[in-house]
């Protein structure tokens, strides 16, 4: 679900006294686009957002959401939003932030 080697490379990359403020801009921008998502959901705009969370999950070493989002990202360009399970995707992101939380910043 998570990369460990990557936030240990972010880690170091950034430093472990920035990294706590690295964490916490992602999980606010996360946070406030998943909630957006879920209470306004606009399919203008699914491909955008799906992209914006696979990269910004990706440098945070969220695999498993971010192979989601990138999987939905790509449906929504295709045209077939409809097949994109966005539950699954916030609950993937639920389970991750939880886990990285727990073991990273803890």
């Amino acid at each position: 679900m998570i990369d460990w080697n990557r936030v240990a490379e972010l880690r170091d990359e950034v430093g472990a006294e920035d990294f706590r403020e690295v964490v916490d801009l992602f999980l606010e921008e996360v946070d406030e686009a998943i909630a957006r998502m879920q209470s306004m959901p606009d399919t203008a705009s699914l491909e955008q957002d799906l992209h914006f969370l696979k990269g910004s999950s990706l440098n945070l070493g969220f695999a498993a959401f971010s192979a989601l989002c990138r999987d939905g990202e790509r449906a929504a360009r295709e045209g077939r939003s409809e097949i994109i399970n966005m539950v699954e995707i916030f609950e993937s992101y639920a389970r991750s932030r939880s886990e990285f939380v727990s073991r990273a910043v803890a």
